[in-house]
Protein backbone atom coordinates (compact mmCIF):
# COMPACT_ATOMS: atom_id res chain seq x y z
CA UNK A 1 0.00 0.00 0.00
CA UNK A 2 1.17 3.52 -0.95
CA UNK A 3 -0.29 6.89 -0.16
CA UNK A 4 -1.85 9.20 -2.80
CA UNK A 5 1.41 11.51 -2.40
CA UNK A 6 3.88 8.96 -3.11
CA UNK A 7 2.64 7.96 -6.39
CA UNK A 8 3.75 9.39 -9.98
CA UNK A 9 2.86 8.99 -13.33
CA UNK A 10 3.16 5.98 -14.61
CA UNK A 11 2.54 4.10 -11.34
CA UNK A 12 -0.84 1.51 -12.28
CA UNK A 13 -3.46 1.80 -9.12
CA UNK A 14 -6.67 -0.06 -8.45
CA UNK A 15 -9.53 2.28 -8.37
CA UNK A 16 -12.82 0.94 -7.63
CA UNK A 17 -12.03 -2.51 -8.82
CA UNK A 18 -9.98 -1.54 -12.08
CA UNK A 19 -6.53 -1.27 -12.45
CA UNK A 20 -5.70 2.39 -13.90
CA UNK A 21 -2.44 4.15 -15.36
CA UNK A 22 -1.67 7.33 -13.89
CA UNK A 23 -0.80 9.80 -16.39
CA UNK A 24 -0.30 12.86 -14.54
CA UNK A 25 -0.36 13.91 -10.71
CA UNK A 26 -0.84 17.88 -9.31
CA UNK A 27 0.06 17.89 -5.69
CA UNK A 28 -1.72 21.10 -3.91
CA UNK A 29 -1.82 22.31 -0.42
CA UNK A 30 -5.31 23.69 1.07
CA UNK A 31 -5.16 26.97 3.30
CA UNK A 32 -6.98 25.34 6.00
CA UNK A 33 -8.23 21.83 4.46
CA UNK A 34 -5.92 18.78 3.75
CA UNK A 35 -3.21 18.52 1.48
CA UNK A 36 -4.72 17.00 -2.02
CA UNK A 37 -3.32 15.19 -5.19
CA UNK A 38 -5.04 15.67 -8.30
CA UNK A 39 -4.32 12.06 -10.74
CA UNK A 40 -5.38 11.67 -14.02
CA UNK A 41 -6.09 8.31 -14.99
CA UNK A 42 -6.59 5.75 -18.04
CA UNK A 43 -7.67 2.62 -17.84
CA UNK A 44 -5.90 -0.20 -18.65
CA UNK A 45 -8.55 -2.86 -19.70
CA UNK A 46 -10.57 0.03 -21.05
CA UNK A 47 -9.19 3.01 -22.65
CA UNK A 48 -11.87 5.45 -20.13
CA UNK A 49 -9.91 8.23 -18.94
CA UNK A 50 -10.87 10.03 -15.76
CA UNK A 51 -9.94 13.01 -13.17
CA UNK A 52 -9.88 11.89 -9.48
CA UNK A 53 -8.57 14.06 -6.23
CA UNK A 54 -7.55 11.92 -3.10
CA UNK A 55 -6.56 13.14 0.24
CA UNK A 56 -2.54 13.48 0.20
CA UNK A 57 -2.53 10.42 3.17
CA UNK A 58 -5.14 8.52 1.21
CA UNK A 59 -3.93 4.59 0.72
CA UNK A 60 -3.74 2.77 -2.59
CA UNK A 61 -2.81 -0.34 -3.81
CA UNK A 62 -0.05 -0.27 -6.39
CA UNK A 63 0.04 -2.76 -9.45
CA UNK A 64 3.10 -4.22 -10.43
CA UNK A 65 2.92 -5.38 -13.93
CA UNK A 66 4.88 -8.10 -15.52
CA UNK A 67 6.81 -6.94 -18.50
CA UNK A 68 8.55 -9.61 -21.09
CA UNK A 69 10.66 -9.17 -24.44
CA UNK A 70 8.82 -9.79 -27.31
CA UNK A 71 8.93 -8.97 -31.66
CA UNK A 72 6.47 -8.26 -33.37
CA UNK A 73 5.35 -10.72 -35.91
CA UNK A 74 1.93 -9.88 -37.77
CA UNK A 75 -1.39 -8.55 -37.60
CA UNK A 76 -4.95 -10.46 -37.36
CA UNK A 77 -7.41 -8.08 -37.48
CA UNK A 78 -8.18 -6.86 -34.35
CA UNK A 79 -5.31 -8.22 -32.79
CA UNK A 80 -1.35 -8.11 -33.10
CA UNK A 81 0.60 -10.63 -32.52
CA UNK A 82 3.95 -10.76 -30.64
CA UNK A 83 6.39 -13.98 -29.81
CA UNK A 84 9.14 -14.47 -27.32
CA UNK A 85 12.46 -15.94 -27.82
CA UNK A 86 10.76 -19.11 -26.81
CA UNK A 87 8.58 -18.70 -29.64
CA UNK A 88 4.93 -18.27 -27.15
CA UNK A 89 2.66 -16.02 -29.01
CA UNK A 90 1.02 -13.01 -27.31
CA UNK A 91 -1.93 -11.01 -28.79
CA UNK A 92 -2.28 -7.03 -27.88
CA UNK A 93 -5.82 -5.99 -29.18
CA UNK A 94 -5.50 -3.14 -31.51
CA UNK A 95 -7.45 -0.35 -29.01
CA UNK A 96 -4.85 -1.28 -26.14
CA UNK A 97 -1.99 -0.37 -29.09
CA UNK A 98 -1.81 3.61 -28.88
CA UNK A 99 0.66 5.37 -30.11
CA UNK A 100 2.82 2.26 -30.50
CA UNK A 101 1.17 1.99 -34.15
CA UNK A 102 3.17 4.67 -35.35
CA UNK A 103 6.59 3.11 -35.05
CA UNK A 104 5.70 -0.74 -35.18
CA UNK A 105 7.01 -2.36 -38.04
CA UNK A 106 7.81 -6.48 -38.60
CA UNK A 107 10.34 -8.03 -36.39
CA UNK A 108 10.86 -4.62 -34.28
CA UNK A 109 11.96 -5.55 -30.55
CA UNK A 110 9.02 -4.43 -28.09
CA UNK A 111 8.16 -5.28 -24.22
CA UNK A 112 4.86 -7.12 -23.71
CA UNK A 113 3.34 -5.69 -20.61
CA UNK A 114 1.23 -8.36 -18.95
CA UNK A 115 -1.75 -7.94 -16.02
CA UNK A 116 -2.50 -11.12 -14.23
CA UNK A 117 -1.40 -13.08 -17.16
CA UNK A 118 -2.94 -11.63 -20.31
CA UNK A 119 -1.11 -9.54 -22.38
CA UNK A 120 -2.81 -5.83 -22.44
CA UNK A 121 -0.01 -3.48 -24.26
CA UNK A 122 3.05 -2.54 -25.42
CA UNK A 123 6.12 -0.19 -24.22
CA UNK A 124 8.26 0.66 -27.10
CA UNK A 125 12.19 1.30 -26.75
CA UNK A 126 12.16 5.29 -26.27
CA UNK A 127 13.86 5.81 -30.23
CA UNK A 128 13.85 4.48 -32.83
CA UNK A 129 15.18 5.10 -36.71
CA UNK A 130 13.05 5.10 -39.44
CA UNK A 131 13.57 5.82 -43.39
CA UNK A 132 11.49 8.47 -44.58
CA UNK A 133 9.30 7.73 -47.98
CA UNK A 134 8.11 11.25 -48.47
CA UNK A 135 8.43 14.99 -47.66
CA UNK A 136 8.66 17.92 -49.80
CA UNK A 137 11.70 19.74 -50.96
CA UNK A 138 13.65 22.57 -48.77
CA UNK A 139 12.45 26.28 -50.12
CA UNK A 140 15.39 28.82 -50.48
CA UNK A 141 15.67 31.49 -48.46
CA UNK A 142 12.85 30.00 -45.97
CA UNK A 143 15.57 29.42 -42.84
CA UNK A 144 14.77 32.24 -40.50
CA UNK A 145 14.51 30.30 -36.72
CA UNK A 146 13.62 26.91 -36.32
CA UNK A 147 11.83 26.21 -39.38
CA UNK A 148 10.13 22.30 -39.80
CA UNK A 149 8.04 20.47 -42.78
CA UNK A 150 6.27 17.32 -42.67
CA UNK A 151 7.67 14.36 -43.54
CA UNK A 152 5.86 10.61 -43.81
CA UNK A 153 7.21 7.44 -42.34
CA UNK A 154 6.33 3.72 -43.66
CA UNK A 155 3.45 3.93 -41.18
CA UNK A 156 2.10 6.80 -42.52
CA UNK A 157 3.29 8.77 -39.30
CA UNK A 158 3.58 12.69 -40.02
CA UNK A 159 7.14 14.28 -38.19
CA UNK A 160 7.73 17.56 -38.53
CA UNK A 161 11.69 17.88 -39.84
CA UNK A 162 14.38 20.15 -40.39
CA UNK A 163 14.72 21.44 -43.72
CA UNK A 164 17.78 19.86 -44.45
CA UNK A 165 15.99 16.30 -44.13
CA UNK A 166 14.95 15.08 -47.41
CA UNK A 167 13.58 11.71 -48.99
CA UNK A 168 15.27 8.23 -48.56
CA UNK A 169 16.98 9.54 -45.04
CA UNK A 170 16.98 7.75 -42.28
CA UNK A 171 15.94 9.85 -38.76
CA UNK A 172 15.73 9.03 -35.40
CA UNK A 173 12.63 9.76 -33.49
CA UNK A 174 11.68 10.07 -29.84
CA UNK A 175 8.59 7.56 -29.30
CA UNK A 176 7.38 9.34 -26.34
CA UNK A 177 6.14 12.61 -27.88
CA UNK A 178 6.73 11.60 -31.92
CA UNK A 179 9.21 14.12 -31.94
CA UNK A 180 12.24 14.17 -34.56
CA UNK A 181 15.82 13.68 -32.95
CA UNK A 182 18.43 13.43 -35.59
CA UNK A 183 19.11 12.36 -38.76
CA UNK A 184 21.04 9.24 -39.01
Amino acid sequence: MKIAQEIRAGNVIMHGKDPMIVLRTEYARGGRGAATVRMKLKGLLGNIGTEVVFKADDKMDQIILDHKECTYSYFADPMYVFMDADYNQYEVEAENMGDALNYLEDGMAVEVVFYEGKAISVELPTSVVREITWTEPAVKGDTSGKVLKPAKIATGFEVPVPLFVSQGDKIEIDTRTGEYRKRV
